[in-house]
């Protein structure tokens, strides 16, 4: 009996030393989360503090030049040096205080109300890399997918397109683009200066995808002639992959190049400059204008198919 007590005993001052261990940690963490938000109030101020007197030592410059009152050399050399303090601020780890860009309705419409904007840089720079990455395998994936379609149809398919390869690659063609859009708002959240056409023309290019989910695949008879405008698309698809693989290769190659002169920060992904990498460009240029004229045909044949009655959808 007397064992009983004695191990009751025990037990019952372990839990309570593990409930006043637990009660004191919970203290600790709760002083240090208040310690930690007041500093970080702090630093917040002081980067506000710093970005609008930047703004404003800018502007001064820029006022006195215009009234003759500064030197344009030392005006040159204050502005390098302005610009080297703003890039100290936005591309490091001051950067987590800084205002955070506002999260637009598209990614409200899919995460809701949840911030996106990551604290350290590190992480921040990892959201990039997979960005790359995922447009590096889905670029390969455009150039395969319709390249795999077209053989198939040639050699398995007897010229003839089933319905549910075609419309799986349609899915596919919204997945991809809306896996983009989603990446492009998360970076353009964490600093990352994309122009908005760019995120703009993958909202455009998701509609087309779904649009595209509606277009009946008709089969025998006059396969060949009712398909006429999948097999331009898929053709026009194997192109864009292409042009592509070569974008994405010089975009990058650019913004290391603007990187490294301080013209672009780190969370940086899309560039429209065509100065530099010249060789390159001589491939690029070609394909892209190809690549346009190609489109452009397309869509007057798949006119001349509407008009002509060979296919009966709106699409």
């Amino acid at each position: 009996m007397e064992r009983v007590d004695e191990s009751a005993n025990k037990v019952e001052e372990e839990v309570g030393r593990v409930v006043e261990e637990a009660r004191e940690l919970q203290e600790s963490a709760a002083s240090l989360i208040s310690r930690i938000s007041n500093e970080e109030q702090s630093l917040r101020q002081k980067a506000n503090s710093i970005d609008s007197s930047i703004r404003r030592l800018h502007s001064l410059i820029n006022s006195l030049l215009s009234q003759k009152l500064l030197d344009p050399c030392l005006a040159d050399k204050l502005q390098e040096d302005l610009q080297r303090a703003r890039y100290i601020i936005t591309d490091g780890d001051v950067a987590a205080f800084l205002p955070a860009k506002t999260q637009g309705r598209f990614l409200r419409m899919f995460l809701g109300p949840i911030n996106v904007r990551a604290s350290r840089k590190d992480v921040q720079l990892k959201v990039k890399e997979e960005y790359n990455g995922y447009r590096d395998r889905t670029a390969l994936l455009f150039l395969l997918f319709p390249l795999t379609l077209l053989i198939l149809r040639s050699w398995i398919w007897e010229g003839c397109l089933p319905a549910f390869p075609v419309q799986l690659y349609q899915a596919w063609l919204l997945f991809l683009y809306t896996g983009l859009a989603l990446r492009e708002n998360i970076l353009r959240a964490n600093g990352s200066d994309i122009r908005p056409w760019w995120i703009y023309h993958h909202y455009f290019a998701m509609v087309m995808a779904l649009v595209s989910l509606t277009w009946e695949i008709e089969g025998q008879p006059n396969c060949a002639q009712k398909q006429r405008g999948v097999q331009l698309f898929l053709q026009w698809a194997m192109m864009q992959g292409v042009a592509m693989l070569l974008q994405n290769r010089y975009q990058r190659q650019r913004l290391y190049t603007r990187i490294a002169l301080g013209k672009a920060n780190r969370m940086d992904v899309v560039w429209g400059e065509t100065a530099g990498v010249v060789g390159q460009l001589w491939v690029l240029c070609p394909i892209l204008f190809l690549m346009q004229g190609f489109e452009a045909y397309v869509g007057l044949q798949l006119l001349k198919m509407a008009y002509a009655g060979v296919v009966s959808e709106w699409q």
